[in-house]
């Protein structure tokens, strides 16, 4: 086999959807976990169960396997776990789709995807234990022609280096008796515009070979497939995606806190500059960056580029300017209650929105968490508010669940909305005595309030008697 892939292989491949796939649709509600299995996904998370219902989409005999009872059951019993798979998608695949703890069938599959989380530990050092825990237990079970994809973030060099090293244990060669490729995860909880289907998938593969092998899998579930020169590219394209975005959220961030200070509405100058054409993307400023990947990926890189003697400068300032949002906006909470004769200690501040991200349910690096653990340092009392989230903890402590809303917003002393779900219309916070909102109701229109302390723009001065934006 060649080392890299040919020119032709570096190329994007437009993937028209089969004619046919490799099997047939089912309509019994039965899932048998006898039957012959094509398509292996390890870890069907977030990110592994979108993957496992796209192969059985495409036709695909697909099956999940997981340490967790709880995800497998629930796959079985067609409830999706995630909020990156609907019950319909997955309703939509019975019989083509199960999922279980055991390993043993993956010996008979043809093509294996290792979906496990990556994290960092505390100090943000990649903790890869997940991936290759995942990889020894594919070695026990690897068979001849097996096609091996890993999915899971990591640094460059993982899949050709740790993960291969381990394959290899088993007595077969790489590139040679089994294939090996890397293809980055692109999964976005709540995306309703970009899914699997529509988002391009980047393959690469050790050889021409993996790499075209691959290729034609994922070409089968998706729109578009871009091939890069080796697994490296792969993985640096992963991870340089999702530092972009961090990188120019610290940005903004900062931005922010400097419009504040020079009294300049930060809202009304984002749409300003969006009106640029070319050369010019809109961020929006926040309470701070949650989420399993820009809190988490850049580091995997940051660790990388360090061990090699490159520190990764840029990505190390932006995440820690991202950090330091919670404690931002903690200040301006003291600030804004100061200016209303209140202390911190003792006020009643309610959080609305602890999830990372608007109308999800995850809670992951949630700046939610930080936030509400300043406040509480500070003496406050802290409640929250989310439609998606029952109940929310901070080191070790409960906060108190708000299921009256309206009578909440009255109560407050200060309402700050950490996540804009699509809940907590302009209306509904007129009725809250004080509002910080450090993502800007800005976010919608540039008519709308600005960050001073005023009256939402979108309520009427006739009606909107208590509410105050900040």
């Amino acid at each position: 086999m060649s080392a890299r892939p040919s020119q032709e292989h570096q190329m994007d491949v437009i993937a028209a959807a089969p004619t046919e796939g490799p099997g047939t649709a089912v309509t019994d509600r039965t899932r048998s976990l006898s039957r012959t299995v094509d398509v292996a996904v390890v870890g069907i998370g977030y990110a592994g169960l979108p993957l496992a219902v796209a192969a059985a989409t495409a036709g695909y005999r697909t099956r999940g396997l997981d340490l967790s009872d709880f995800l497998v059951a629930q796959v079985n019993i067609g409830r999706p776990p995630v909020d990156t798979v609907t019950g319909a998608e997955l309703d939509a695949v019975v019989g083509l789709l199960d999922a279980t703890t055991d390993p043993a069938f993956l010996r008979g599959c043809s093509i294996v995807a290792l979906c496990v989380p990556t994290p960092v530990d505390a100090h943000g050092v990649p903790d890869l234990d997940p991936l290759l825990t995942a990889a020894r237990t594919v070695r026990h079970h690897l068979s001849p022609g097996q096609l091996i994809v890993v999915e899971s973030t990591t640094y460059p060099g993982t899949t050709e280096g740790v993960v291969r090293d381990i394959l290899e244990e088993s007595g077969m060669v790489a590139g040679r008796d089994f294939g090996l490729a890397f293809s980055p995860e692109r999964v976005d909880p709540g995306n309703t515009r970009f899914g699997f289907h529509n988002t391009p998938k980047v393959v690469g593969g050790l050889t021409a070979e993996c790499a075209a092998r691959a290729a034609e899998f994922y070409g089968r579930l998706t729109q578009r497939v871009h091939v890069t020169r080796s697994p490296r590219e792969a993985e640096a394209a992963k991870i340089l995606e999702n530092t972009y975005r961090q990188v120019n959220l610290a940005l903004i961030n900062e931005f922010a806190q400097i419009c504040h200070r020079l009294d300049v509405d930060v809202w009304d100058t984002i749409e300003a500059a969006a009106t640029k054409p070319f050369g010019f993307t809109p961020f929006r400023p926040g309470a701070g960056v949650g989420g399993h990947c820009i809190p988490v990926d850049p580091l995997y890189l940051v660790h990388r580029a360090t061990q090699a003697g490159v520190p990764f400068r840029m990505a190390e300032q932006a995440q820690r300017i991202n950090d330091s949002m919670p404690v931002w906006v903690a200040s301006r909470a003291r600030e804004l209650l100061t200016r209303d004769g209140i202390p911190m200690r003792g006020a009643r501040i309610l959080l609305l929105g602890v999830t990372y991200k608007p109308d999800i349910a995850d809670t992951r690096h949630s700046p939610a968490e930080p936030l509400a653990a300043e406040l509480l340092g500070a003496g406050a009392e802290v409640a929250f508010h989310d439609p998606y989230v029952e109940s929310f903890s901070v080191r070790g402590r409960q906060l108190a669940p708000t299921r009256d809303l309206r009578a909440a917003l009255a109560a407050a002393d200060l309402t700050i909305v950490v996540q804009h779900h699509s809940v907590y219309r302009e209306e509904l916070l007129a009725e809250a005595r004080l509002v910080l909102d450090p993502s800007g109701p800005g976010t919608t229109k540039a008519t709308t309030a600005k960050p001073t302390i005023t009256k939402p723009a979108t309520a009427k001065p006739a009606t909107a008697t208590k509410g105050r934006q900040a």
